[in-house]
């Protein structure tokens, strides 16, 4: 992160300006852009459910079979 300090500042009572629909006619001051809503049918949810559980039985096993009896005392 910079340690420089910030030249912009926005008045926060200034009203926000409406979203943007056409950019060409506000070229000069364009308003924020609308939110995209995407679906999420094949979300990666769906898959994690079962790769997090087996990586974590992989890794017990291999602990078990290989690291258990290396402790030192």
């Amino acid at each position: 992160m910079e340690n420089s300090t910030p030249n912009h500042t926005e008045d926060p009572n200034k009203p926000v300006p409406p979203i943007e629909t056409d950019y060409e006619k506000h070229k000069e001051n364009p308003g924020p852009a609308p939110t995209v809503n995407e679906p999420d049918n094949e979300g990666a949810g769906q898959a994690m459910k079962w790769i997090i559980p087996i990586i974590v039985v992989v890794l017990l096993v291999v602990y078990f079979l290989f690291f258990r009896n290396n402790v030192s005392n």
